[in-house]
């Protein structure tokens, strides 16, 4: 695993060493194979409460392994990989989630499912003409961060309970500021996607 803080490039990820059996490891493992549970929570007996709970760890769980790999010295290979993959299957489910449960509309869900299509599409671009992908940058970090606070707040937020009217204004400004930003990070992808490929069909400079 990879410290949260500090996006890691892909030249940076080579040189990590292939450890498997890590504590950073394992909990993004379980933050894995959590994922279809919190799906048929939410999808199947409305479990909010239990489905919160699976949320929680996920935040929580995100922002551990990375500073124990910092601390304990145990970046790797696996979790480099795996730390993203977790964000990003936790922010796709609870999308389409929250879509079918009408907690959020479906163009919201399509402006997030789209840009992370059009990223898919800038790393194979570029992976077409030699280049590695794009480093993460801390906007989409700081974007994933708010939208894993956002995921939980939201759950919380539906009924009419005091605790759903406090957690309510909160969970919106972080879904709001979370989806914005990430939206923008994927501009950026492919601003240095065109910046890359401009670049290699330029004539060398005698």
């Amino acid at each position: 695993m990879v410290d949260s803080t500090h996006p890691v490039g892909p030249r940076e990820v080579e040189e990590l060493p292939d450890r498997l059996l890590t504590i950073p490891n394992l909990l993004s493992i379980v933050r894995l194979a959590l994922v279809p549970v919190f799906l048929w929570l939410l999808l199947g007996p409305h479990a909010d409460g239990w489905a919160l709970l699976i949320l929680v760890y996920a935040g929580i769980s995100d922002w551990a392994d990375g500073k124990i790999a910092r601390i304990f010295n145990q970046t790797s290979k696996l979790g480099a990989m795996l730390d993203p993959a977790a964000d990003r299957l936790y922010t796709l489910a609870t999308v389409v989630a929250f879509v079918v449960r009408d907690i959020v509309p479906w163009w919201i869900a399509a402006l997030l499912i789209l840009r992370d299509v059009i990223v898919a599409v800038c790393i194979w671009v570029l992976g077409r003409n030699g280049f590695a992908p794009p480093e993460v940058t801390y906007i989409g970090k700081a974007a994933t961060f708010n939208l894993l606070y956002a995921m939980p707040l939201m759950l919380l937020a539906q009924g009419g309970s005091t605790a759903a009217t406090l957690a309510r204004p909160v969970a919106y400004a972080f879904a709001i500021w979370g989806g914005s930003l990430f939206l923008w990070s994927g501009v950026l992808y492919l601003v240095q996607t065109r910046m890359a490929l401009r670049s290699s069909s330029r004539p060398a400079s005698l």
